[in-house]
């Protein structure tokens, strides 16, 4: 993995990862200075996940349409211009500001997952994706302490200037990819174009049923990971733990699946994303924080088993001209999932009972990947040489 371009690549995309962390968590260290209200907190952060959520699908028709390259590149210049605004003006402004960021972040997202297939052979690629998430868990580790550092020399408006730097890395260093979009004399609307992303995804009933599992696990286990767990962990010690320990044991997992080839690799994955079931149950059955952190890192474990095979068999099996529009689709019904979770779990405890509520996230997490892997194309994320009596797609 030590290629150049593939270097350039990953420093790129561990700039856009970092970046992406570093703004709630240096606007929460302003509400902790009193330099920003809670309230504008949440009003910045729901602007950028609205940007964020616009810009997914258009990023991902671009990225088709032109060089992927070109859209890296223009999206991390206008999250590397917005970023320094968010520090030096009004709420509404502020807002703006976040949003334009947001749009950056999310038009770059399949450009960069489309990059990957262009610069990494065939072979090499569930090795560089799993050196891709770890990046993003050694950040999530590593980064809170580090800003928290730099915090107490500078002030938080030098910090948010400090994530355009992060954003002009991602958006100038990646490599330019391998291939070239197919000339057209006139081109259909986004919609259409977005629209034909949806038709290649569904021909895929590996990727459909996969989207619809990572849909209900997002949907509950997360949810119970971010709102539940400060409900229920009893104290400050135990949240911290509990969250340490899945970032570990996310580590763990990219470290296993960079060199792990299972016989059945779909299931293996699917095995994998039912292990979030474990995190709602640990809350549940109250057998004392060992039990809990203990959970945490298995959930660690299974959600990058089943991330790096998942990235790496959709860049083997989409269609190459396609390819970002379905990582958009995916990028889209995960993190589009994601807030609507964490806004109904809380009122959903208030009105059923934690009981009620984390048993059924559990059941709903280990009970979507197993349908999931009722498909047949599910056993090894793609048409298998026995069953098709024909190659895969290189």
């Amino acid at each position: 993995m030590l290629d150049a371009a593939f270097l350039r690549l990953w420093t790129g995309m561990t700039a856009s990862g970092l970046a992406t962390w570093a703004l709630p968590f240096i606007l929460g260290l302003a509400v902790l200075d009193k330099t920003l209200s809670p309230a504008a907190l949440g009003v910045v952060l729901a602007t950028r996940t609205i940007g964020f959520l616009v810009a997914v699908p258009v990023g991902g028709v671009l990225a088709d349409r032109y060089s992927r390259r070109a859209v890296v590149l223009w999206s991390g210049l206008i999250a590397a211009g917005a970023s320094p605004v968010i520090a030096v003006g009004s709420v509404p402004l502020m807002a703006v500001a976040a949003a334009v960021v947001g749009v950056g972040q999310g038009a770059c997202r399949p450009a960069f997952q489309a990059l990957v297939a262009e610069v990494v052979t065939v072979e090499r690629r569930q090795r560089a994706n799993a050196a891709m998430t770890l990046s993003v868990r050694v950040t999530t580790l590593v980064a809170p302490g580090l800003t928290a550092l730099l915090a107490t020399v500078v002030d938080t408006g030098w910090l948010l200037a400090g994530t355009g730097l992060l954003w002009l890395v991602a958006a100038l260093l990646p490599p330019a990819g391998s291939a070239e979009p197919a000339a057209q004399a006139t081109r259909p609307r986004l919609v259409s174009e977005f629209t034909e992303g949806v038709r290649e995804a569904r021909r895929h009933p590996w990727f459909m049923a996969g989207l619809g599992a990572l849909a209900a696990v997002i949907f509950t286990g997360y949810s119970a990971t971010g709102v539940a767990l400060p409900l229920l962990s009893g104290s400050e010690a135990v949240l911290a733990a509990a969250l340490t320990a899945y970032t570990a044991g996310a580590l763990a997992g990219a470290l296993i699946i960079a060199r792990w080839r299972p016989k059945r690799q779909g299931w293996a994955a699917l095995a994998g994303l039912a292990c979030y079931g474990f995190a709602p149950l640990s809350l549940l059955v109250d057998l004392g924080p060992a039990v809990v952190v203990a959970a945490y890192v298995l959930t660690g474990i299974g959600i990058e088993l089943f991330n790096v095979p998942w990235f790496t068999a959709t860049q083997r099996e989409v269609r190459p001209e396609l390819l970002a529009r379905v990582s958009s689709l995916d990028f889209l019904v995960s993190y589009g999932l994601a807030p609507l979770g964490l806004a109904l779990i809380a009122p959903a405890i208030d009105a059923y009972g934690t009981t009620a509520v984390l048993a059924g996230c559990a059941v709903i997490c280990f009970a979507a990947p197993a349908v999931a892997a009722v498909v047949p194309s599910s056993r090894h994320f793609g048409r298998s040489l026995e069953s098709s009596g024909e190659p895969r797609r290189r």
